[in-house]
């Protein structure tokens, strides 16, 4: 019976990681990560920053500021808008940052 527990538990920790690294790509094909990284401010805040200064009752705006843009938040340089990106992708994108907390 533990053997199978431990199965199930491991099987669950690998598709969660799935989901993380398949974020991770989708942010990485937006070219979000040309600006921003998870740990570190580069043109823009790191996710971990964002994450810690919203919630998911956020992320709705958010969202909307992936796609459109939004300027002076986190300093002077705006963030451009991204309109290749999905009203869903961006929901996607947002609720992966949230969750580097």
């Amino acid at each position: 019976m533990r053997a199978i527990y431990a199965c199930l538990l491991a099987a669950a920790g690998v598709m969660s990681a799935g989901a993380v690294q398949a974020d991770e790509a989708l942010a990485k094909s937006k070219n979000c990560l040309s600006c921003h990284q998870v740990d570190k401010k580069v043109v823009g805040p790191s996710y971990k920053d964002v994450a810690k200064k919203y919630t998911a009752k956020d992320e709705a705006m958010l969202a909307e500021k992936v796609i459109k843009g939004g300027k002076g938040v986190w300093g002077p340089v705006p963030m451009p808008p991204n309109p290749s990106v999905t009203p869903a992708e961006a929901t996607k994108l947002v609720k992966w940052i949230l969750s580097q907390k």
